[in-house]
């Protein structure tokens, strides 16, 4: 089964980025994220669970072997239970690391999977991994420390790298990096018009990556998802399919602000 938006648009009664308890930072089962989907009025939801290869970073947030192959039962069981009532799709968000591109791919050849999601969570500095979406007050002094401007401008080639390499399916919240950084607002803006942009939606295009909207943004930033308007902008000239997701980390978190999308 694939799971992808029709055209160009996003399917509002699809919600295609949603977590489960099993990478350590959400909470419910899996059971709870269909239920909800259910009552939020939703024909397809699926599952976008983590895989990360070779970080070294004191707390895991991402799924090992042992839990891929409980995810994968349950997943199943869940599809049997709920057919004919909506579509589960099973998936995974794969964080990027360059030093990692050949054990990710043999992952990914493990198995076929629904959704293959891009993202960016790490990066390296002197020899440890920083989780680019935390936080932390520590981790977010660490990039302060680092530079704001210079994190952001090797995440956005480091993505990429990504979408050069790997074979996915979407790429995911392509400017969430940093969000709880103080200084965020105005190195994004510095790097908007950055020509990495083209790089990657032009490897997007070729690959017939979608493009997700991903709307945990609104919950972090005023009234905007991730993306941006301004880097949707740019997107649209290549005519990028979206996909919608809320990122959910909570069974409530469902379905929220696709109305505001």
């Amino acid at each position: 089964m694939s799971i992808s938006s029709p055209g160009v648009m996003p399917d509002p009664t699809c919600d295609g980025h949603v977590h489960t308890s099993l990478c350590l930072h959400a909470a419910g089962s899996m059971e709870e994220y269909v239920q909800a989907a259910l009552a939020k009025g939703l024909r397809r939801l699926v599952f976008l669970e983590h895989f990360e290869a070779g970080v070294n970073a004191p707390r895991r947030t991402w799924l090992t072997a042992d839990d891929f192959a409980v995810y994968r039962r349950e997943g199943e069981r869940l599809r049997q239970r709920y057919a004919g009532r909506i579509e589960i799709g099973l998936g995974v968000e794969v964080g990027y690391n360059p030093r990692q591109v050949d054990t990710t791919l043999a992952f990914l050849r493990e198995q076929a999977w629904d959704r293959v999601g891009i993202s960016c969570h790490f990066l390296e500095i002197a020899g440890r991994h920083y989780n680019l979406l935390s936080r932390n007050e520590k981790t977010l002094a660490v990039f302060g420390n680092y530079g704001v401007a210079r994190a952001l401008a090797e995440y956005f080639s480091l993505l990429a790298e990504a979408v050069e390499s790997l074979p996915a399916t979407v790429l995911c919240h392509l400017d969430a990096a940093l969000r709880h950084h103080p200084e965020v607002g105005p190195a994004l803006a510095a790097q908007s018009q950055s020509p990495v942009f083209e790089r990657i939606f032009k490897a997007m295009a070729v690959n017939g990556m979608a493009l997700e909207i991903n709307t945990s943004g609104f919950a972090h930033r005023r009234r905007q998802p991730y993306p941006g308007p301004e880097l949707l902008a740019r997107a649209a000239a290549y005519q990028l399919p979206l996909e919608i997701g809320s990122d959910a980390h909570a069974p409530p978190e469902v379905g929220r602000y696709f109305n505001q999308v």
